[in-house]
């Protein structure tokens, strides 16, 4: 099997590269290194260029012959995404059009998509399960939400069979420390809780009056080595049953911010400096998956998603980074 992984070179992306190859895939890694880092590629080839370049996916998927893509290449960022919708529109759903454009022209028949817990918006009960109104409250949910409809549509009219994954918080690196989590600049909480355990400046703490334990917003953590197990888990469901299929991906338990920063002194041994900040526009209060239907129809099990191996292993990479 070959699979074409666009955004390959970035954090879930390129775990998910690794996971392939542990199976025995071939892979050629698409990326434009805009937000990527060439390094995290260890696996495959990698292809310097932008999945909204119509010809240069055709040369590619003329050459390659790919049995299946999986897509990672969106940006994700929610407050950027509301202070930039325009970027957000144009990547995240135009330049998806081009891909997906693209597969059904070289009859690429299977395609995952790496979607997101932001497309339910404030969640009206939780655990949040696939049944839930997908209602986003910022124009990074609202890409993703519109990327997910694209694929229904693409599935009835031109027989695309598609799994897409809606993750909540994406943690952790790499076991073996080989790769792991590196944006700069750094929005994502865990490593910038890290940051400040090594000395950084303190972190912010967005948000202390919402309805939770101590005010700061729960969110799901769940660890990016399980992310991208499912996802081969899913590449390998649609291609048996040839049924496009939908999945939340979190590990059923929430903490507060608070509690995270807690927890990580623990694992850290040091104190970790922060600050209370204004909440940002588009967080919701709450988010936990329900992780159910990935269990029963994939196998799927969140084995490294607690919270102190999710901070152990990324501590290991902060003190040891690659790139």
């Amino acid at each position: 099997m070959k699979v074409l992984v666009t955004g390959g070179a970035g954090y879930i992306g390129s775990h998910a590269n690794r996971v392939l190859a542990r199976q025995g895939v071939e892979t050629v890694v698409l990326d434009d290194l805009s937000n990527g880092h060439r390094e995290a590629v260890t696996e495959g080839r990698l292809v310097v260029g932008d999945m909204g370049d119509r010809a240069l996916l055709d040369e590619l998927m003329t050459a390659e012959k790919f049995d299946a893509i999986m897509d990672f290449a969106a940006f994700i960022e929610v407050g950027e995404s509301v202070e930039n919708p325009a970027k957000y529109y144009e990547n995240n759903v135009v330049k998806l059009k081009t891909l997906l454009d693209a597969a059904v022209a070289h009859k690429i028949r299977y395609f995952v998509f790496s979607s997101t817990a932001a497309v339910f918006g404030e969640p009206r009960y939780v655990p949040i399960d696939e049944a839930h109104p997908r209602e986003p409250i910022n124009p990074y949910g609202m890409t993703k939400r519109i990327g997910e409809a694209m694929l229904d549509d693409y599935g009835r009219a031109y027989g695309l069979v598609s799994c897409a994954f809606r993750y909540f918080n994406a943690a952790g690196d790499a076991p073996d420390g080989a790769i792991g989590e590196a944006h700069e600049p750094e929005s994502h909480l865990i490593p910038r809780v890290l940051r400040a355990a090594k000395g950084g400046r303190a972190m912010k703490v967005f948000g202390t009056d919402y309805d939770t334990r101590d005010g700061s917003c729960v969110r799901d953590y769940v660890h990016v080595e399980d992310l991208a197990e499912a996802h081969y888990l899913g590449l390998r469901h649609i291609m048996e049953t040839n049924e496009s299929e939908q999945f939340n991906l979190g590990s059923s338990e929430g903490f507060t911010v608070l509690e995270l920063i807690r927890e990580a002194e623990r694992v850290t041994g040091g104190k970790i400096p922060y600050e209370l900040a204004e909440r940002r526009p588009g967080d919701p209060a709450t988010l936990i998956a329900a992780n159910k239907k990935a269990k029963e129809i994939l196998g799927w099990e969140p084995k490294r998603s607690d919270l102190t191996t999710i901070l152990r292993d990324a501590w290991n990479w902060e003190q040891n980074r690659k790139y």
